[in-house]
Order: structure tokens, then C-alpha cells, then sequence
């Protein structure tokens, strides 16, 4: 999402002048347990959390993982980058990003500690998209991280060559594990074929066209609201109507950007008997891992088409 990137901007560029004049944190953001001495330990960082995760599942034991947006309470278009942020970037082996600008506070940061031996891996680039894709919520999209696991282990193997074997079996492991997740969007796209769906934003419309589903809000609408732009009345009194006038199955709502406009459109859907499904853009943590995360979101959107149940926290 592209909200007030200028803001970012300016931010990212503070965190980066305070740490080019030697000003250092120790925080860290996520991290599991230490390494214990081990040797060929890689420090790695996911700018989101989900990407982390799945770089932590690739990794094992010899990858020491980081997640800078973590947090699923809060918007992560209001991030901050600090100097803290700027410490862990500088020091790590391995970073997987995003791309698509939903993360570019990660260009700064990186450029400001430059390192030839660094890998980064970006999202964006792994799929082939252009800097312009109007979707930037790519990790929905059920063919991206599996592609970027991939990548993840071929840097892995570069980094520590006697784990090779390692990490080529756990990026095995990782792809089975994918497997429930993968079945559930074919079999939910066999038997609710072209379900009519609501949201405020695309934060969900990859999976959603997985699972076969017709997204009716307008993306003029979704791209207003994820830009943090007053859409236009015209556009609103649209999305009233397809709960008013029961035209969705369900309403997909981002529970991490909240405003008195998604409110009252969620607000609208409720009084219309429209059942809820939130949707988050942050890997919900403690008790998910992205598997687990992804096939969960899948159960709420079927429960509500075939139950009318809304799940606004899974």
C-alpha cells in the first residue's frame, strides 16, 4: 500500500542519517532462539513478518530471521523506520522484501549500509511484476511463495554450502506443507464457483481470484481506500448497494487499516446481514505460521458463504 509515502520517506531518510553518524540499537524485532555458537549462523531479515516466516522455515537452525513489520494490531502504512531498523538492515546476510513500493524504506536503509556479499531478494522481482502493479499484496497470491521459498534456498545454499542438503529439504517440507492450503482454494473454486464478494481494499483479491470468487467492489474504489483517498460518493453509494441490496456473499475487510470510513462500510455490511471475514496484510502472531495463516483465512471466507458467519479475528 502506498499511504502517505512521503511521510515514510521522510522518516526513513532520519533513521538513516542517524545511523550513518554511529547512532545504534539494540532492538530486536523478531528473533528466535539464539543460535547457541553455532557455526555458519546467517542473519536474515523479512521486511514482513510473513516473508520472515517462511524464511525462518527455509533456514532452520543455521538462519537467524528478523521481521521489521510485525505488528497485526496496527496499519503497517504507518510504519516508522528507525534507527533501530537501520542497525538490524545493516547487519544482515540475507533480506527478503516486498517490492511493488509497499516497502521502499527498505532501498534507503540498504543503501546506506551498502554490502556487495549482501543478498536481497525482492518479491516483485522473483514474480516478474513492474514497479507499477496495482496490487502490491503479492504473498495472497498463492503462486508467490512458493516461488520465493525457492529463491530463498538457492541464497541459503550460496551463504552456507555444507547445509545445502538442509535447506533443500526443508524447502521440500515447506511446498508439502502447502498442500492444504492449495486444496481447500480448488475445492472452495469447485463448489461456490463465481462468489459474488465485497471488500474495502485488495489486500485479499489474489485469493480471493484463486478461490474463483468475482471481487464486485470496483478497483477504482479498493485502490482510493488503500491510497488513503476519499473515494468518490458515487463509488461509496456502490459499495452501500451491494450489501443493501444483498448483491455479495460476504464482505472482506482489512482489519489493520481502520478509519471512520472502512467503519461505516463495515458498519453498512452488518446491517445488511453480510457476514464479515477480516483479512490482515501482518502475519496475525503468536499461533500462525504463513501455512497455517493462509489456510485459516481460506476457512473463514467459506464459513461465511456457506454458514453466514463472519470472522473478523482469526
Amino acid at each position: 500500500m502506498t499511504t502517505n509515502r512521503s511521510l515514510i520517506a521522510a522518516r526513513t531518510v532520519l533513521a538513516v542519517a542517524l545511523l550513518v553518524i554511529g547512532v545504534a540499537i539494540s532492538t530486536v524485532l523478531i528473533r528466535p532462539a539464539s543460535a547457541g555458537g553455532r557455526a555458519h549462523v546467517i542473519v536474515a531479515i523479512g521486511a514482513e513478518n510473513e516473508y520472515a516466516n517462511v524464511l525462518s522455515q527455509i533456514g532452520g537452525k543455521y538462519v537467524s530471521v528478523s521481521a521489521i513489520l510485525k505488528n497485526p494490531n496496527t496499519d503497517p502504512h504507518t510504519f516508522e523506520a528507525s534507527a533501530s531498523v537501520a542497525e538490524e538492515v545493516s547487519k544482515a546476510q540475507l533480506i527478503v522484501q516486498n517490492g511493488v513500493g509497499y516497502d521502499s524504506f527498505m532501498n534507503n536503509i540498504e543503501a546506506a549500509s551498502p554490502n556487495s556479499k549482501r543478498k536481497i531478494i525482492t518479491v516483485q522481482d522473483v514474480l516478474g511484476l513492474p514497479t507499477d502493479a496495482p496490487n502490491p499484496h503479492l504473498w495472497y497470491k498463492p503462486t508467490t511463495m512458493p516461488a520465493v521459498a525457492k529463491v530463498m534456498a538457492k541464497d541459503l545454499d550460496k551463504l552456507a554450502p555444507s547445509h545445502a542438503a538442509y535447506f533443500d529439504a526443508n524447502l521440500k517440507t515447506f511446498d508439502a506443507s502447502l498442500k492444504p492450503w492449495l486444496t481447500a482454494i480448488a475445492t472452495f473454486k469447485a463448489k461456490y464457483p463465481h462468489t459474488p464478494v465485497a471488500v474495502t481494499e485488495p489486500v485479499v483479491d489474489y485469493l480471493l481470484q484463486a478461490m474463483g470468487a468475482n471481487v464486485l467492489t470496483p478497483f477504482v474504489f479498493q485502490a482510493d481506500i488503500m491510497n488513503g483517498v476519499d473515494p468518490a460518493p458515487e463509488d461509496i453509494t456502490l459499495e452501500d448497494n451491494l450489501f443493501t441490496k444483498h448483491k455479495v456473499k460476504l464482505f472482506c475487510y482489512n482489519q489493520q487499516v481502520v478509519d471512520a470510513l472502512t467503519t461505516s462500510i463495515r458498519h453498512a455490511a452488518e446491517s445488511s446481514h453480510i457476514p464479515v471475514v477480516g483479512v490482515y496484510e501482518t502475519m496475525p502472531t503468536p499461533g500462525y505460521d504463513y501455512q497455517t495463516w493462509m489456510l485459516a483465512e481460506v476457512k473463514a471466507i467459506e464459513s461465511a458463504v456457506t454458514t453466514a458467519k463472519s470472522t473478523q479475528k482469526i
